[in-house]
């Protein structure tokens, strides 16, 4: 039996003595390398098998936010119902938790109506603009020890573009829609999203600045040497807040929904869309949810780190790291602590929405551009201070 492990960006196979599984441990999982290994085993050439390869990213993806949405459907109405002290869904399968599916199919099933005098190419490029930046984040999303579909050098980067792209698609949909309402609220969203992506870039290019790296895994690992006190939440204590706040506008969460408040704009830029061009909306708005709590999972806790050390703790009880079932216990546990971190943010942001006011758009944007841009800015210089003054405690 052979580990495939990444060496330099290839594939290679040795025999599985035990230092080179704690270098495979160490190194991760390459689900590329692996995968096409795998159907070459199988003989299937090597270039047959490098094309196979290149629509599974894409696949695993899908199916990992689209469950993730599902899960994060079902939390925020059993949360909202605790909230308001009801029941909610409870009929459609073990305690409701069928009723995302009956949703999808519910909207699949309902007539697509274009309004007479809207464009119809924007109308309806407009939602798929949305929703694809979103899910292409996710190729950059370690889920486990180094379990991720491509480790990009720029993979923090590209996120922040990738987010800088949907504001395009919801601007799109409102102008398309020949309505003041649906405008409107492609407007806001547009200066919304202006508003506080700076801010969140900033907040970033501290971690960043600290880990040497763009690149995700590369975060995860800088943080992953001292157990919970080397996550950068204790040495980001501005930054976190900030990325949070930021990340909330972003992905239009309560107190910051105002492209699409119902009060003022019946429903802001979907206001004339229904059916499965809706259903991209309400799929696009929790699938960015889902990614933003994983990425400040990433950026701040730690990822798949646990609050103590796996190797520290195998030395405690005597244990080889190298051990076949030590790894496959600690990538067990690395997949769990993303996925607790991940849904425990989820949480907090769906309590926010049901416990929290709507702000104006004036304070909105007062809060993004005179309070949370200075201190971000202030906070990257302080940060680049403490790397100069600290290089130890701060990724000098």
């Amino acid at each position: 039996m052979y580990y495939v492990f990444r060496n330099k960006g290839h594939a290679s196979r040795l025999a599985p003595n035990p230092t080179e599984r704690l270098r495979l441990m160490e190194s991760g999982i390459d689900l590329q390398g692996s995968a096409i290994q795998l159907l070459v085993d199988l003989g299937v050439p090597t270039p047959i098998a490098k094309v196979l390869w290149l629509p599974l990213p894409m696949a695993l993806m899908l199916v990992v936010a689209t469950v993730g949405v599902l899960i994060a459907v079902w939390l925020e109405r059993k949360i909202a119902a605790a909230v308001q002290q009801r029941y909610g869904p409870e009929y459609a399968g073990p305690l409701g938790v069928l009723q995302p599916i009956a949703d999808g199919l519910k909207l699949l099933f309902k007539e697509d109506i274009i309004p007479n005098l809207a464009d119809p190419w924007l109308f309806t490029i407009g939602p798929a603009i949305v929703v694809i930046p979103v899910f292409l984040s996710y190729l950059i999303v370690p889920f486990g020890q180094n379990l991720v579909v491509t480790d990009l050098g720029i993979g923090a980067f590209l996120w922040i573009s990738l987010s800088s792209i949907t504001p395009i698609g919801l601007l799109m949909s409102g102008y398309a829609s020949n309505n003041k309402y649906a405008l409107i609220g492609g407007l806001r969203a547009a200066a919304q999203s202006i508003s506080y992506e700076i801010p969140l870039a900033l907040s970033v290019l501290a971690v960043i600045m600290m880990s040497n790296s763009l690149s995700t895994i590369d975060i995860v690992n800088q943080q992953a040497n001292h157990g919970i006190l080397g996550w950068n939440i204790w040495r980001q204590p501005v930054g976190f807040i900030i990325f949070w706040i930021s990340a909330l506008a972003e992905t239009e969460r309560l107190p910051f929904d105002l492209p699409e408040a119902e009060e003022e704009l019946v429903a802001g830029y979907q206001t004339e869309y229904t059916g499965m061009k809706f259903a991209l909306f309400y799929l696009g708005s929790y699938v960015n949810l889902v990614l933003s709590a994983l990425l400040f999972s990433v950026f701040y806790l730690g990822g798949w780190s646990f609050p103590v050390p796996v190797d520290t703790l195998a030395n405690w009880l005597g244990v080889s790291p190298a051990l076949p079932w030590v790894q496959v216990l600690t990538a067990s546990i690395g997949i769990t602590m993303v996925l607790v971190k991940t849904y425990l943010l989820v949480f907090i942001a769906i309590l926010l929405r049901w416990t929290t006011p709507r702000v104006r758009i004036d304070q909105l944007l007062n809060l993004g551009w005179k309070f949370l841009l200075p201190v971000a800015l202030a906070n990257l210089l302080i940060t680049a201070a403490l790397k100069l003054a600290f290089p130890v405690a701060f990724g000098g």
